[in-house]
C-alpha cells in the first residue's frame, strides 16, 4: 500500500529518510513530497543577541528551523570563534528548552545540553518551562517563525515567565509542490493514507489534493503526525483517520498500519 508523506526529507547526506524506512518494515511503500521553503531572516539581530547570554534566562526552540537560522550564522568564521571560545559555554550554564527529539538533536550539534525533548507539542513544553522557571527570572530567548502558533507564548505570559521572541524564518509553499503532487497521483494512482505534517502542509496542499483524488477522497485515510496539524485537519474538514501518539517514525508507521488494518477489517 502506499503512503504519502508531506514534509521535507530528513537529511540529504543521511540516506534514507526514516519515515519512509520505517514504513517500509510494515510494507508500505512511502514517497516523500517537500512542501514547505523557509526564508531566513534577522541573522545579525539574532546573533547580537546570542552573544549576550548574560541577557537571558536561557533558550526556547520549538521548530528545527530556528536551529538551522543559529548555524548559517555560525558559518561566518568571527561568528563560529566566539561561539566556540566563550559563547556556548556561557550559554550552557543556561536551558535550553526543546520541543522534540529532532531538535534536540540540533540543539547539540551546536555543543548546547537540551532539556524537555519528551514534550513533544508546544502546550507540554510550556508547562515544563513553568515548572521550572520563576516568574522574576530572565526572559527566555525564543527564536521561531513568522507564523508560531501563540500557545507557548501566551501559557508564559499568564505565568509570569518573560519571554523575548524573535522571528527568525518565514515559510512560503515550496516551489515545486503543485507539480510534484500532480506527478505522484498521475504516476502513483490515489495513495491508501496522506501524511500531513504541519498546519501549514494542510493549507499548501489540501485544495491539490482534493482537486487530484476527486471522488476517490473518500479512500484516503489522512494522517497527522501530531494534534496540531490534527486541529488544522479538523478545521479544513478532513477526517483525521489517525494522530501518531508522539511525532516519530515509530508511531507514525504503527499508527497508520493500525488506521488501515481496522479499515480493511
Amino acid at each position: 500500500m502506499k503512503v504519502l508523506l508531506l514534509k521535507d526529507p530528513k537529511d540529504k547526506d543521511s540516506g534514507t529518510d526514516p519515515y519512509i524506512k520505517e514504513l517500509g518494515l510494515y510494507g508500505f511503500e512511502a514517497t516523500l513530497i517537500p512542501v514547505l521553503s523557509f526564508e531566513f531572516i534577522s541573522l545579525e539581530s539574532l546573533f547580537e543577541k546570542l552573544s549576550h547570554p548574560e541577557s537571558y534566562g536561557g533558550l526556547v526552540f520549538t521548530s528545527p528551523r530556528a536551529l538551522e537560522a543559529i548555524k548559517i550564522c555560525l558559518k561566518e568564521n568571527s561568528k563560529n570563534e566566539a561561539w566556540s571560545k566563550s559563547l556556548k559555554q556561557r550559554w550552557n550554564t543556561k536551558p535550553a528548552y526543546v520541543v522534540g527529539k529532532a531538535t534536540a538533536s540540533l540543539v547539540e550539534e551546536i555543543g548546547l545540553m537540551p532539556q524537555g525533548e519528551k514534550s513533544g507539542n508546544a502546550e507540554k513544553l510550556a508547562e515544563y518551562i513553568c515548572s521550572r522557571e520563576k516568574p522574576s527570572s530572565s526572559a527566555l530567548l525564543f527564536p521561531c517563525g513568522a507564523l508560531k502558533r501563540e500557545v507557548l507564548p501566551t501559557v508564559l505570559r499568564e505565568k509570569g515567565v518573560p519571554l523575548e521572541s524573535l522571528t527568525v524564518y518565514q515559510t512560503t509553499q515550496h516551489a515545486d509542490l503543485q507539480e510534484s503532487l500532480s506527478s505522484y497521483f498521475s504516476q502513483q494512482g490515489i495513495p491508501a493514507s496522506v501524511v500531513f505534517f504541519s498546519p501549514s502542509g494542510v493549507r499548501f496542499c489540501l485544495q491539490h489534493i482534493q482537486k487530484l483524488s476527486g471522488d476517490f477522497i473518500n479512500h484516503i485515510k489522512f494522517a497527522a503526525i501530531g494534534p496540531t496539524t490534527a486541529e488544522a485537519m479538523e478545521a479544513a474538514g478532513i477526517p483525521v483517520g489517525c494522530t501518531a501518539e508522539s511525532p516519530t517514525p515509530p508511531a507514525l508507521a504503527a499508527g497508520i498500519q493500525k488506521a488501515l488494518h481496522l479499515q480493511n477489517c
